[in-house]
């Protein structure tokens, strides 16, 4: 089943699956208890572009926070819960948009149904997830390890569970920091599952590390249409996260909106500094609401060919650079003007 066919399910303000644009997530790393902290990262990663915000409640305190929180934020709010099925109730009371569980770790079937009866009072989602690190010992014999058929069979357990009780408004997050595991766990679940999928790497690793992992496994499991809303994890700043996000989505055509650079990957003709150039370019674009592709070429030479595909870009050379429109020189710039010249092409764009 693909994103165009899942059930549509409302977490706050925002619509996922049905055809619904892919969502951006992310997860605050301060202790939710300090609202101020928390709060303010919120709203980084709000002005960023995150969608949904996933804050970790392992306490009472934490659970309570929420309240707070909520009145000064303007994303919706997912609580994420282990082990003690009262956080979730806290957590719901307290206006989560949503919660995060795993049914298997919260206690026998009374507690689940009793988090499932508030979320249905409520009317929030509940976000089953399950990570190939919490599979059953059962599962785990029978697959002889950890297996894409474990996770996708643990999760449909808990989905099936949780529907027994009454309740389908549900999402569903299957994963594992290993990709290939994580592709073929998604496969598998999309022709099982009419809910929402939560797509992601756990534990991807460092910004490096992390990127490349989850923008193999993310690109593969979105180009097959699967996946309602995502999240690159990331050892470091949240911002991180989101910036990775969107030019993922945005590299898949599955996001409109931003500016894209390219640039040369330098050569021997480079007379200018061009990967400081690039970086220049790229924090100036970040506020600027265009959807348009930008170039940054190191040289005069091949820069006007080489940018032919961009809308709009600017090579380097010795004193001075050409200002590119679709693969046509414009002018020439005196190098030191060659960042505000091009600002200023962008801020008066009309085309």
């Amino acid at each position: 089943m693909t994103r165009e066919d899942t059930k549509v399910i409302q977490i706050g303000t925002v619509k996922i699956g049905g055809g619904n644009p892919v969502a951006i997530q992310s997860m605050t790393n301060t202790k939710t208890e300090d609202v101020e902290a928390t709060v303010q990262q919120i709203l980084a990663l709000e002005a960023a572009g995150c969608q949904i915000i996933r804050c970790a409640v392992p306490t009472m305190e934490a659970a309570e926070a929420i309240r707070e929180i909520k009145k000064r934020i303007h994303i919706p709010l997912v609580a994420d819960i282990h082990f003690d099925y009262r956080l979730a109730i806290a957590a719901i009371e307290n206006g989560a948009d949503k919660i995060r569980i795993n049914p298997g770790n919260i206690g026998d079937r009374s507690r689940v149904q009793a988090v499932v009866d508030k979320a249905k009072e409520y009317n929030i989602p509940i976000r089953v997830g399950v990570n190939s690190g919490s599979l059953e010992k059962p599962l785990l014999e029978k697959y002889g390890g950890v297996t894409a058929e474990g996770i996708v069979e643990s999760a449909m357990d808990k989905v099936r569970l949780i529907e027994e009780m009454g309740y389908d408004n549900l999402v569903v997050s299957i994963k594992s920091s290993d990709v290939l595991m994580c592709v073929k766990a998604h496969e598998l679940i999309a022709k099982q599952c009419p809910y929402p999928l939560h797509v992601g790497i756990t534990e991807s690793g460092t910004v490096l590390s992390g990127n490349i992992k989850s923008s193999v496994g993310l690109g593969i499991i979105l180009y097959q249409g699967i996946g309602d809303t995502i999240r690159v994890s990331l050892t470091g700043d949240p911002l991180e996260e989101i910036k990775s996000a969107k030019l993922i989505l945005k590299t898949l055509g599955l996001r409109k909106g931003g500016i894209e650079v390219v640039s040369c990957p330098t050569c021997g003709r480079t007379k200018i500094d061009l990967i400081g150039l690039a970086n220049q370019v790229e924090n100036m674009v970040a506020d600027i609401p265009l959807d348009i592709k930008v170039a940054v070429m190191g040289c005069v030479v091949n820069g006007p060919g080489e940018a032919k595909e961009a809308d709009i870009g600017i090579a380097g050379g010795i004193g001075e650079g050409l200002l590119i429109k679709k693969g046509e020189i414009i002018k020439k710039v005196k190098e030191e003007q060659l960042l505000s010249v091009l600002r200023e092409e962008l801020l008066n764009w009309n085309e």
